[in-house]
């Protein structure tokens, strides 16, 4: 009996470890909002400023590997280099410390003070304070955590059977690392592994000569998550997994020919052994930081070297959308927010060409158009799916608001490509294959409309990426300037009917469709303006 409840318990433990800190690092985020992504994306060329801004970015997110997973979707969509996120990864892993040190600090005596004041915050505070409230509670959580593994353990470590386990771990320290490794590959968090480890130690389960090889182990197992994060990510994406993963795997074997004196400088710097955990953890981060921050250069030629370029053309799909950073919503809107404007470049692309087609009887051209509303068509699904798959609790009145406006302008920027396609595109096919031709002042009249509608199209794009008051106003203003011009050319070219121009006749229904869905592609880029007026309102 005495058995199930201690097993029940240390799992519940470690459940709410990971639950604890899951909480405070989504309450971290969205209380940093998107201030977190341009904060990372400041890191530079500048060795020292990257690992500056990658020990931040962790001690906010709470994980090395919520980081290490950012810098691969980044990398991915080309918001960064490779030799950029060389010393944000060092300095992921020594702000990854930060957690373990502030745990050594016995803080589960104060759990449940620190459960009721995030509780408190959480339901009075608003904003950033309900965020913060959060990140409160999920602190909370992680200790009081603690304090049932610290109580779990306490029988345990009278077992002779554990004892005499934990002191074959000991003994060899490589069996120790692969089975810390694989337990943290497992639940996705080295502070959870290295919480466990210190409450053990503490509860004197744990020797340090135990300790030191869990902990590297704990190390090696956190790349798990960036790697699986960049399966189906470009090769530069995968090189910041690989990067991550090798910077551990090296320090370890580095480390592991000087265990017994590693293990004695960690004695040395203090009795307490919860904090000779966390110090190991911490000096075995600061060493290999700097032991590489030095070589970032060569690394990444290395790295690009183990990992060279596919020669296979890439399957099309999305390029910015990163399940992974769903958890983080200001991160994931963006990245939304991002592949809704590439759908847009693509579609700005096919209008631009629509007119050559008239112009110039180009079927190739033609072809080639129709072929890229299937990508346009594509991209769209994507977003609105992967818009769906965030949690409505975790987003803040304010990016519910964006969320809307993504859907809308994809959408918007979707119904614009199926009308080039299906409308635009068929009816320069009927006029190819008629033989017809525009008169000389119908074609000029066409070309004038295109270009109205493709400058407004280019605002519209504009308006949405900087939800910008201005330039929603003047789309909407521009919608009924355009309404006008476009009943102007209908009636001129009836004019030229009346005046019996053989072009004018034969292409007739052609000419005013093309103007009517010229008007429709104008209606549906001026919808993108809505929602960002509505903010005006509010």
């Amino acid at each position: 009996m005495t058995a199930t409840i201690s097993i029940l318990s240390l799992f519940g433990g470690i459940a709410l470890i990971l639950f604890g800190m899951k909480l405070a690092g989504e309450g971290l985020q969205r209380a940093a909002g998107a201030k977190l992504r341009a904060f990372l994306l400041t890191a530079t060329d500048n060795r020292l400023k990257s690992v500056g801004v990658g020990a931040a970015i962790t001690a906010l997110l709470q994980s090395s590997s919520a980081t290490t997973v950012m810098l691969v979707g980044f990398v991915g969509s080309g918001l960064m280099t490779l030799g950029q996120t060389m010393g944000v990864i060092l300095g992921a892993d020594i702000g990854t410390t930060i957690t373990v040190q502030v745990i050594a600090f016995r803080v589960y005596e104060y759990a449940i003070g620190v459960v009721g004041l995030g509780v408190v915050i959480s339901f009075l505070g608003r904003g950033r304070w309900k965020d913060m409230g959060q990140a409160i509670l999920g602190f909370g959580f992680v200790f009081f955590a603690l304090k049932i593994l610290m109580d779990t353990f306490e029988p345990i470590s009278q077992n002779p059977l554990m004892k005499e386990f934990l002191v074959g771990l000991s003994k060899d320290p490589f069996a120790a690392i692969v089975i810390a490794a694989l337990i943290t590959a497992l639940i996705q968090s080295s502070a959870a592994t290295l919480g466990i480890a210190i409450t053990a130690s503490i509860s004197g389960l744990l020797s340090l000569e135990a300790a030191v090889p869990i902990i590297l182990g704990a190390n090696i197992g956190t790349t798990v998550t960036a790697i699986i994060s960049s399966i189906g990510a470009t090769v530069e994406a995968k090189r910041v997994a690989l990067a991550h993963t090798l910077f551990k795997v090296l320090g370890v074997l580095i480390v592991a020919p000087f265990l017994g004196y590693f293990t004695w400088l960690v004695g040395e710097s203090t009795p307490d052994a919860a904090r000779q955990v966390a110090n190991a953890h911490t000096f075995f981060n600061i060493g290999i930081a700097v032991l590489f921050l030095p070589f970032t250069g060569p690394f990444t030629r290395f790295v690009s070297l183990i990992l060279p370029e596919s020669k296979t053309p890439e399957k099309f799909g999305p390029k910015y959308l990163d399940p992974i950073v769903l958890s983080s919503p200001s991160l994931a809107l963006v990245q939304a927010s991002r592949e809704s404007q590439r759908s847009a470049d693509m579609v700005q692309e096919m209008l631009s060409k629509s007119i050559a087609v008239f112009e110039s009887n180009d079927m190739e051209l033609l072809e080639e158009i129709q072929e890229k509303d299937d990508d346009v068509d594509l991209l769209d699904r994507e977003v609105k799916l992967f818009l769906t798959k965030l949690s409505r609790e975790s987003l803040s009145d304010e990016q519910a608001k964006r969320e809307l406006e993504i859907m809308l302008f994809s959408d918007n920027i979707e119904n614009i490509g199926d009308v080039i396609d299906k409308n635009l595109m068929e009816l320069a096919r009927k006029k190819i294959k008629g033989n017809l031709s525009f008169s000389a002042d119908g074609l000029k009249e066409i070309r004038e409309l295109h270009k109205k509608v493709v400058e407004n199209f280019e605002m519209g794009v504009a308006a949405f990426a900087g939800s910008d008051l201005e330039l929603a106003h003047k789309l909407v203003t521009h919608k009924q300037k355009l309404s006008e011009l476009e009943r102007e050319l209908r009636q001129n070219h009836i004019n030229r009917l009346y005046l019996g121009h053989k072009e004018s006749i034969d292409t007739s229904a052609i000419h005013l469709d093309v103007l009517t869905n010229l008007k429709r592609i104008n209606s549906y880029i001026t919808n993108v303006a809505y929602p960002i007026l509505e903010r005006e309102k509010s």
